[in-house]
C-alpha cells in the first residue's frame, strides 16, 4: 500500500467522480483508476461503486476513510518535523583561506535565504590544522585537498583549480606579463610559500621533483593576507590558486597561468559519516555543493573547473 494510493482514494471521494479527482490531481482517469483497483485488490475488497454519474464511497470505503485521512495527515506532520529539524542546529565548517576568499560569503548568503534559523561556525585554517580538526570531530564539514589522508570519511570531489604565479610587475618584461609560465622555468624565480602543512605546498613540491628542479623559497608565510602584502611589496612571487588570484587581480599584482598539465588543485568536500551528521549538517552540505558548482559555473571562481 502506498501513501500515493491513499491520497488518491481521498481525492475521489472528495470529488466524488474520478475523472474530477483526476484533473485536481493531474493524472490520468485511467491511471487514476488503475491505482484505485490495485488499492481495492491489496484490501481484498472494493471502497467504491463507479457509476455513470460518479463515484461513491462503499461501507467499506467509508471505514477506509477515516483511517487514511489520518495516515496522510500524520506523514505530512512526519514531513514538517523532519523540515523542522533540518532548518534549524548548529553546523561547523572548515575552509583553508584560499577557498574562504571565493566561497565563503556566498555561502552565508545562501544560508542565511534557505536555512535561517542553521547557526554556521565556519573555521578559515590550513589545510592540515583543518584535517586534524576533522579528525577530532570538531568540524561536521571541511574543504580538504588531500582525498588519501581523509578516506575515514564521507569525501566527494568538487572542482579543480589551476594555479598561477603571482608576482610584482617589476619582476616580469612587459612581454610575458599576459603570457603563461611552465614549472620548469621558475627554478630561480624566488618564491615566498605557506608551510608543509598546507596542501598546496605539498602538491607544488611534487611538481619541482617531478622536473628535478630544487625551488628558491626565501620565505614562508601561512596567512594569505600577510604573504600576499610581502608579494606586493617585491620581496618574491608565490603561486597562489585562482581564488586568491581572482582577490588580488586589482591590486596591481602580476597574475600568469602556470602551464603544467598535473598541476592542479582537487577541491574536496569532506565530511564525517553521514550517519553522524545532523539534518542540518546535510543541508549545509547540499548547499555548500551548490553553491560551489554556481561559482564554478558563472565564472567567478576563478580557473576552476568542477567536476563534482
Amino acid at each position: 500500500m502506498e501513501l500515493r494510493q491513499l491520497r488518491y482514494f481521498l481525492k475521489v471521494v472528495e470529488c466524488g467522480s474520478l475523472g474530477k479527482a483526476a484533473l485536481e490531481l493531474d493524472v490520468g482517469t485511467s491511471a487514476l483508476s488503475q491505482q484505485i483497483s490495485k488499492l481495492e485488490n491489496e484490501l481484498s475488497t472494493r471502497l467504491l461503486n463507479r457509476t455513470s454519474t460518479g463515484a461513491l464511497p462503499t461501507s467499506a470505503g467509508m471505514a477506509f476513510m477515516h483511517h487514511a485521512q489520518l495516515a496522510v495527515r500524520q506523514a505530512e506532520q512526519a514531513v514538517i518535523a523532519a523540515q523542522k529539524e533540518r532548518a534549524s542546529g548548529y553546523v561547523s565548517i572548515g575552509m583553508p583561506p584560499t577557498t574562504a576568499t571565493v566561497l565563503a560569503l556566498p555561502l552565508i548568503r545562501a544560508m542565511r535565504e534557505q536555512y535561517p534559523h542553521i547557526h554556521l561556525h565556519i573555521v578559515e585554517m590550513l589545510s592540515g590544522y583543518l584535517e586534524n580538526m576533522l579528525n577530532a570531530r570538531q568540524l561536521d564539514l571541511a574543504i580538504l585537498f588531500h582525498k588519501e589522508t581523509v578516506h575515514r570519511w564521507s569525501t566527494r570531489a568538487l572542482l579543480d583549480e589551476e594555479l598561477f604565479l603571482i608576482c610584482a610587475p617589476e619582476h616580469v618584461a612587459a612581454s610575458d606579463a599576459s603570457s603563461p609560465v611552465h614549472i620548469k622555468d621558475l627554478a630561480e624565480t624566488k618564491l615566498i610559500m605557506p608551510s608543509g602543512l598546507h596542501g598546496l605546498r605539498t602538491n607544488l613540491m611534487a611538481a619541482f621533483e617531478r622536473h628535478n628542479i630544487q625551488p628558491n623559497i626565501i620565505m614562508e608565510v601561512d596567512g594569505l593576507t600577510l604573504l600576499m602584502d610581502t608579494v606586493h611589496q617585491g620581496f618574491g612571487a608565490t603561486i597562489q590558486p585562482g581564488s586568491a588570484a581572482a582577490r588580488f587581480d586589482k591590486s596591481g599584482l602580476c597574475i600568469r597561468r602556470v602551464e603544467d598539465n598535473q598541476l592542479i588543485r582537487r577541491n574536496y568536500l569532506v565530511s564525517l559519516p553521514d550517519d553522524d551528521l545532523s539534518p542540518s549538517a546535510l543541508a549545509t552540505r547540499a548547499t555548500m555543493t551548490k553553491v560551489a558548482k554556481d561559482l564554478v559555473n558563472s565564472g567567478i571562481w576563478s580557473g576552476a573547473n568542477w567536476i563534482g
